[in-house]
């Protein structure tokens, strides 16, 4: 998953540009809070009315109409400026990647006038790069694609950060024809940049088809080298922006969610389920003697086994669920869509998994701890955020300060079957 992927881009997913439409292609987003915009259309008009002008044209059709001889240098040279200022109002007035990279889109198509164009964004895990944004004719399917580094002509500019103008791909061992196979289009000629931050590459900018008889302007270059730019500062800047949100709503010791964002996600839950008519629960889970743990083997073994603890608890529930830390050696799972019933038994299960397992085995401590489990659901139980934890708390407390090592459920009590399992144990 690449770094800017989520939740800075969950808001610009899934969109599309056919006909002068923009197409965003991004990869998938984990769950989590974040509301996505299912489509974010920008028409160009004047597209459509130049593409109806140049009908008639044979030779370099899609070029002719990019070169307007007409517009003064100056002229040209006050809209650069224009754009630089925009570009730079955009970058300091507000942190939404998409609207950065939507100005730089609006740019590249007034100016430079490509057939197809595209923003490919690197997958430093898997050193791949895939299509980010893509504007032009059969952009939807360029989404699968992924292209190796080194890989064609935007996987060697990733890999060696230059600049490359292709003039006629059929002459350049280094193009790569299976996208043109995807999408049933013909690249006669490329431009492609890195976007690049310090020394780090982001990505490519690759323009298709927009170098005419003369080759392409060195100052058109010029200009496409300064939007990658601006691209390179938008995507560091949705990295840091990505990093601090994951330091606010993520607990240092376990990785899982912490207390805050639970709340957050808990009202959005309630809102979503009051809406739909659906039901949801929570599972509170409270580690017995945990203080033991920490006497006997000192807090930074306490720390590693609450994070190991944690990552088996997230391991064992579905994408859509939530793991959080409540605090201290606490631990809150929220189930969406889950009945009492079904929460019940992932509940036993979760009891079961902690109780039967034995934790920190690779550092040779072989650790064994048994937990006191509660359960609550929503609307059953209660409607509120504060009646469904006060209950679920209490329902694990009911357990802590009895037997310990079973699961009890808000207007039930500890159910049988565990607190049976617990005394056998015992």
């Amino acid at each position: 998953m690449a770094f800017w992927e989520e939740p800075i881009l969950a808001e610009i997913r899934g969109c599309s540009w056919e006909s002068g439409e923009l197409v965003f292609l991004g990869g998938r987003m984990a769950p989590g809070p974040s509301a996505s915009i299912d489509r974010i259309r920008i028409r160009n008009l004047r597209h459509a009315e130049e593409e109806a002008r140049v009908e008639d044209v044979n030779q370099f059709p899609a070029i002719e109409r990019r070169r307007n001889p007409a517009v003064p240098s100056e002229q040209r040279e006050k809209g650069e400026v224009a754009v630089f200022q925009e570009l730079g109002k955009a970058l300091t007035s507000s942190l939404q990647l998409d609207q950065v990279l939507r100005t730089i889109m609006e740019k590249i198509d007034e100016f430079l006038r490509p057939d197809n164009w595209s923003l490919l964004l690197l997958d430093e895990a898997n050193q791949e790069l895939y299509f980010e944004l893509a504007v032009g004719k059969a952009s939807q399917a360029l989404k699968d694609v992924r292209i190796k580094m080194g890989q064609g002509i935007a996987g060697w500019v990733a890999q060696h950060g230059e600049t490359v103008v292709v003039p006629d791909t059929t002459k350049d061992t280094r193009f790569f024809s299976k996208v043109d196979e995807k999408t049933k289009t013909e690249t006669q000629s490329i431009v492609a940049v890195p976007v690049r931050f310090r020394d780090t590459c982001l990505g490519v900018i690759e323009l298709i088809n927009c170098i005419g008889p003369e080759g392409f302007d060195p100052r058109d270059l010029k200009l496409l080298e300064a939007l990658s730019d601006f691209a390179a500062i938008a995507l560091e800047n949705a990295r840091h922006v990505k990093k601090i949100h994951e330091l606010t709503i993520t607990d240092d010791c376990t990785s899982l969610y912490n207390a805050r964002h639970m709340g957050f996600i808990l009202e959005t839950e309630i809102y979503r389920s009051q809406r739909y008519n659906y039901e949801f629960s929570i599972v509170f889970i409270d580690l017995d003697h945990f203080k033991q743990v920490n006497d006997t083997h000192g807090h930074l073994v306490g720390s590693r086994l609450l994070a190991e603890i944690g990552n088996a608890l997230k391991e064992h529930c579905r994408l859509i669920d939530f793991a959080f830390r409540y605090g201290g050696d606490e631990f809150v799972i929220l189930l969406p869509q889950t009945s009492k019933d079904n929460a019940l038994n992932v509940a036993r299960r979760l009891h079961k998994l902690v109780r039967e397992r034995t934790w920190l085995v690779p550092e040779g401590l072989n650790i064994k701890l048994t937990p006191s489990v509660g359960v609550a659901s929503y609307p059953v139980d209660s409607r509120t955020k504060e009646g469904l934890l006060h209950l679920a708390d209490e329902a694990m407390y009911l357990v802590k300060n009895t037997k310990r090592d079973s699961v009890a459920a808000a207007n039930i009590g500890i159910l049988p079957s565990t607190a049976a399992t617990a005394e056998t144990a015992g």
